[in-house]
């Protein structure tokens, strides 16, 4: 079965893993530092690590000091993480619909839907296109609000000139394999806010302080330690950290590779009767995470079947998330966010992964014209 997305890893990723298995550190070494700066000179903002996206996301909620009274607003079009961290500290989590183009949350319905227990605004950087962070930035401030930006697909892309992980208070990474670089799993979290960065330390490595200067208690010896809030053990060790490091050197060659890919689907797929091919917008330089199409005329459904039984593994990306059971037991009803519900209806992701040669891209287009065309 040939993958919607899949991990490449070469010699120099294994040799930086297997030199972290030889050292004295497996774990809080310090491959972790070298890791988080290698992050930073990506994305732009000091970067903390964390077990992987969900936990990211549960980490940023968490130092944005959202909890129970609170409203998160974010997008339906997203894995059930981003809305879910929310949830479990108390927040309730309000759904804005999409951009129709994008898929990416709608400023404008944002707007609609703030209110005075507005805690924080999430958006998503679907299939590596980053959200409209300036709208959204405007929307925030009045709000004050905290802004974060679930940006799991998009580490290495570009709003504006300006790179992800300095668009918003709070930005989480996911490295899980099909991402665009991998830590087997892992993710992080980057902020430009200082403080931020510190309730991000302390809640991933279960609450623990250390710092003299911020000690309750100064008469203890050299073990002493305090929980001043509660946190839990999100912590990336040094191997999987080694090989986030290795993988970053080469995320100008995945991007130029999915990139090409990209612009391939694009010539080949142009004029396919039935199907609609993902926008471009001029102000972003995504490193594309996903090629989604959008299947026309109600056959979603029979052309996914008949790819997967081609051998040809397509996904959709995603179920609007209060579709899931955990959310309609909490109320939550089909048909709040429309442009998402059709979005979905016809929503399907081509394969599209660093090591796709040029015959298999082929050979999903062609059996996907020959479906299409029958």
């Amino acid at each position: 079965m040939l993958p919607y997305g899949r991990q490449s890893i070469d010699a120099a990723d294994v040799e930086a893993v297997v030199a972290a298995l030889g050292s004295d550190w497996l774990t809080t070494g310090p491959r972790v530092a070298r890791f988080e700066a290698d992050i930073e000179a990506v994305a732009g903002a000091p970067a903390v690590t964390v077990t992987n996206g969900t936990t990211a996301l549960h980490a940023a909620y968490a130092a944005a000091g959202v909890g129970r009274g609170d409203e998160v607003i974010t997008t339906p079009m997203t894995f059930v993480a981003t809305a879910s961290g929310a949830a479990m500290l108390g927040a309730e989590v309000i759904f804005a619909d999409i951009e129709e183009d994008t898929a990416n949350l709608d400023p404008a319905a944002v707007d609609a839907v703030v209110t005075t227990r507005t805690k924080v605004i999430t958006a998503v950087d679907y299939a590596g296109v980053p959200a409209d962070y300036d709208r959204l930035r405007k929307i925030t401030d009045s709000a004050g609000a905290i802004l974060v930006g679930d940006a799991a697909h998009s580490i290495g892309s570009t709003y504006r000139g300006r790179p992800v992980g300095t668009l918003a208070d709070l930005t989480t990474f996911s490295f899980f394999p099909t991402k665009n670089l991998t830590t087997g799993e892992g993710g992080a979290v980057v902020s430009t806010r200082p403080e931020l960065i510190e309730r991000l330390r302390d809640f991933r490595t279960v609450g623990s302080v250390r710092d003299p200067e911020r000690l309750r208690r100064t008469d203890e010896g050299g073990w002493y330690y305090e929980v001043q809030e509660f946190g839990l053990n999100y912590r990336l060790p040094d191997v999987l950290c080694a090989l986030g490091s290795a993988q970053l050197r080469r995320l100008g060659d995945f991007k130029a590779r999915r990139a090409r890919l990209t612009a391939r689907y694009d010539e080949l797929l142009a004029d396919v009767p039935g199907l609609r091919l993902p926008a471009r917008r001029p102000d972003v330089d995504p490193i594309r995470h996903l090629y989604p199409v959008r299947v026309l005329d109600g056959r979603r459904r029979e052309v996914y079947d008949r790819l997967r039984a081609a051998g040809i593994g397509v996904q959709v990306n995603y179920i609007p998330v209060y579709w899931h059971p955990v959310f309609e037991d909490l109320g939550y009803r089909r048909g709040m966010c429309p442009v998402a519900e059709a979005f979905y209806a016809e929503e399907l992701s081509l394969p599209l992964f660093y090591d796709l040669s040029d015959s298999d891209q082929d050979r999903v287009v062609d059996t996907l014209r020959g479906i299409l065309g029958s």
